[in-house]
């Protein structure tokens, strides 16, 4: 078990997404968490994956140097990526409504990656999840943006919220990963580095 493992081992997690933090309680893993503000800025020429594995490692060199032994740093990043684009969290309802509507009857990327920091070493890996939405009404839309919010989300939606019971078609990959994070990758890295 992976509990057993991890005795020896203080996992910090530097993430302040509730989801994140909750899938950490889910899986059994004692953490603290931790956070340091980082402005998520990456350069312009990156695609895909390579912005999350950018985005995720800029998130944990704050701690560089204040890593112990036994210390398991762990920081994540998720974008939306549709038509070579990363759709992010959304500023305003108009913003959220324009992204919701280009997702509308096509299948985009959510993409993922994780980080795994050590005092010895870093470790990165990513998991990619497609989502096919239906086509919905702008009333829907509108609705969903009104009644739930989704700024804190990348791509402007929650896959375990109303929008994702009504639009969601087919998906093929891990659901959690579109929720927030690889569960079964964090588990299985954990593992190996426990090891």
């Amino acid at each position: 078990m992976l509990q057993e493992k991890l005795k020896d081992h203080h996992i910090i997690l530097a993430s302040g997404s509730p989801r994140r933090q909750q899938f950490f309680k889910e899986l059994e893993i004692d953490f603290e968490i931790r956070l340091k503000p980082v402005e998520e800025v990456y350069p312009s020429e990156l695609k895909g994956i390579e912005i999350t594995n950018y985005l995720a490692e800029l998130k944990a060199a704050p701690f560089e140097g204040e890593l112990n032994t036994g210390d398991i740093l762990i920081t994540s990043d998720t974008i939306v990526w549709q038509e070579n684009k990363a759709l992010e969290k959304p500023k305003d309802p108009a913003q959220a409504l324009e992204m919701i509507k280009a997702l509308c009857g096509k299948t985009h990327e959510v993409i993922t990656s994780v980080c795994f920091k050590t005092p010895e070493k870093i470790r990165t890996v990513h998991a990619v999840t497609k989502v096919t939405f239906s086509s919905l009404e702008e009333d829907e839309i509108k609705h969903y943006i009104d009644r739930y919010r989704p700024f804190d989300k990348a791509g402007a939606y929650g896959i375990q919220e109303w929008i994702g019971l009504i639009g969601v078609e087919h998906i093929e990959g891990s659901y959690f990963n579109v929720v927030g994070l690889p569960t079964h990758l964090v588990y299985q890295t954990l593992f190996e580095i426990a090891e």
